[in-house]
């Protein structure tokens, strides 16, 4: 019989095998329950276990805690570089979802200062903000347009004239004669008069106002003409202030003198006139007739603004009457509200045709209410086109005026037998959502009801807030009304500083703002005044006080300027007054607060500095006490 196993002598405790001598003395103090294990073994070349097996030998002392921590490590599969790669990977893991977490919520909860880079849901809570619920009133505020917030882009515009000045003032030069330096330069046949169109004299004048005009982007510029003396030139251009965002433009001509430098051959400007002084340069205007036209006999005829096209869109033959798919509201509560309620309104039913893919019918008649109006009372008859750009809206949306629509629809009706399909939607409770695969031709939302369910916004409550977005980019402000801004801004050749002093009845109301008829008295201007803007400079201060003798103690210290100082831009002999007349049949147009608001703002807006009443003049709240 061979003898037993090296590794189970029956006197001998187990000894570690020689490839881990390092481990001898733990595995000696754990060898109780391995050692039982291994020496129940089989005798060589039999199946039966041995019959004599070797009397249980005595177990050493129980094994330490830290000898069975040791040896269940030597037990366990996974190496101890595999567990550092496991936590490793999984802290790597949890630290990227927590940052997809963190930019998620970002994400979802970031406003962008501009909402115009915003989505369309963000457009209607920043301008919902501005008018915070459904309850609207009186405020003698101007509700930012779209030109306000976002830059358009422009189309296409006659470049500025670009001319190589020093090529042209070196063109003409005879380096062999010196007898004559104005010959060299080639101005030696001016004499005593200027040739204003020699392309020097343009570059002259551009290079002046680029110094002087820093807040203008000259677009275009026309060929300078001859002023009323030899050495001056009258010149017209194109131009907008930079600070505003839309691409209209205006017109400026003025008149510069100029000479010639014979040193050094220079072409300069040395005095300039002010807004509107180069009458001959001036674009070609016509005179106004009492008796000219054939369908408003009242109604004179001028060339207007060429930057105006406010023509009323028609729909044309009875085919494409047929073919179009309208949305028609009704007249609701919203006529003759205050401006700014009727916006909402009207933004409301222009974004639901949008949605449905529809023209919208357009009244373009609207009544101005009584707060903006001397007499208190509302006062129907006004036209849209009196307050914002049409022109613009056009572009932007489809629609169609109310009176040729009704006309198309009523002939259309008379001269076939199949009536036009009409979907009659007497309550706003009916949503865009339910409307939205309607095939009839006409949409008709009637508002009969008591206010304020008979408010057109009211279509745009509720769950049709995620589906409908006003098209406030759609809204701008009227040229013509924009046409007097830059009048003003322009006679004070675009260096201003404004203040907007707000008083009337707020001032009068010491319950809501206290301190305001105090902080805003003449004495406590000047006092805060003259801490923020320099002494003489151009002051335009927009307000709505009604006394005009009210700032003359400013006059002391600031050259001051009111809107009432340029009341002859809306007068019966001016631009506006004659093109509003004509939009009017013949009536006259009165220059109403909302339109004062509105230019005073404008211009405010283009001032250097520009203080305000509430948060600059007066801690009092703008919307009354602990409203801040």
């Amino acid at each position: 019989m061979k003898e037993p196993s090296k590794f189970c002598s029956s006197s001998d405790p187990p000894t570690p095998p020689r490839c881990c001598p390092k481990l001898s003395t733990l595995l000696h103090q754990h060898s109780s329950l391995t050692f039982i294990r291994h020496c129940q073994i089989q005798r060589p070349g039999s199946s039966h276990p041995n019959p004599n097996p070797s009397p249980p030998m005595k177990l050493p002392p129980p094994a330490t805690a830290a000898a069975a921590a040791a040896a269940n490590l030597l037990d366990s599969a996974d190496p101890i570089g595999q567990s550092v790669i496991k936590l490793i990977s999984n802290f790597c893991f949890s630290f990227f979802v927590f940052a997809v977490l963190i930019f998620t919520v970002v994400a979802m909860t970031y406003q962008s200062p501009d909402p115009w880079l915003s989505s369309a849901p963000a457009l209607t809570r920043h301008f919902t903000d501005l008018i915070p619920n459904s309850t609207f009133s009186e405020d003698s505020s101007v509700l930012n347009t779209g030109e306000d917030f976002t830059t358009i882009a422009a189309p296409e515009t006659a470049p500025v004239v670009d001319v190589n000045a020093s090529s042209l003032l070196n063109s003409g030069i005879n380096d062999g004669d010196d007898s004559n330096s104005s010959v060299g330069c080639g101005v030696g046949d001016w004499g005593n008069v200027v040739n204003c169109s020699d392309p020097r004299a343009l570059v002259a004048i551009q290079r002046f106002n680029a110094r002087v005009f820093k807040s203008i982007l000259f677009l275009e510029y026309r060929t300078p003409v001859n002023g009323s003396k030899g050495d001056e030139c009258d010149v017209a251009w194109r131009f907008r202030n930079k600070r505003e965002k839309s691409w209209r433009r205006y017109r400026d001509f003025r008149r510069f003198k100029v000479r010639v430098d014979e040193e050094s051959c220079e072409v300069k400007v040395v005095d300039a006139s002010g807004w509107h002084s180069g009458v001959n340069a001036r674009r070609p205007r016509g005179r106004w007739s009492a008796t000219a036209g054939t369908r408003n006999p009242k109604v004179a005829v001028k060339e207007k603004d060429s930057e105006i096209n406010d023509t009323i869109v028609t729909i044309g033959s009875d085919a494409a009457f047929r073919k179009g798919r309208y949305l028609y509201y009704s007249r609701g509560g919203d006529y003759c509200k205050g401006m700014n309620h009727y916006l909402w309104s009207f933004l409301c039913a222009l974004g639901e045709a949008q949605f449905l893919n529809r023209t919208f019918v357009m009244d373009l008649s609207a009544c101005m209410a009584g707060q903006y109006n001397p007499s208190g009372k509302d006062e129907e008859g006004k036209d849209f086109r009196f307050y914002f750009d049409f022109e613009h809206l056009k572009e932007v949306a489809s629609i169609v005026d109310e009176e040729d629509f009704l006309r198309d629809w009523k002939i259309w009706d008379k001269t076939h037998k199949r009536k036009v399909p009409v979907k009659k939607v007497p309550t706003y409770t009916t949503t865009p959502m339910q409307l939205k695969k309607d095939e009839s031709t006409i949409i008709w939302r009637q508002f009969d009801g008591p206010e304020p369910d008979n408010y057109w916004y009211t279509v745009c409550e509720g769950k049709a807030a995620t589906y409908i977005q006003r098209p406030w980019h759609a809204i701008w402000k009227s040229k013509r009304l924009m046409n007097i801004v830059s009048e003003i801004s322009g006679k004070m050749d675009w260096d201003f500083d404004a203040v907007h002093v707000i008083r009337g009845e707020k001032a009068q109301n010491k319950e809501l703002w206290p301190h305001l008829d105090d902080d805003t008295s003449p004495d406590a201007l000047v006092s805060k005044l003259q801490g923020v803007i320099q002494p003489w400079r151009n002051l335009y201060i927009a307000t709505n006080e009604p006394f005009y003798n009210y700032f003359d103690n400013l006059r002391s210290h600031y050259k001051v300027h009111l809107l009432d100082d340029y009341n002859y831009l809306w007068s019966n002999t001016s631009e506006w007054y004659n093109e509003t007349r004509s939009l009017n049949n013949g009536r006259p147009v009165e220059f109403d607060k909302y339109m004062r608001v509105e230019v005073d703002t404008e211009v405010s807006y283009r001032a250097k500095t520009r203080v305000e009443t509430f948060y600059n003049l007066t801690k009092d709240c703008k919307d009354g006490i602990n409203t801040c």
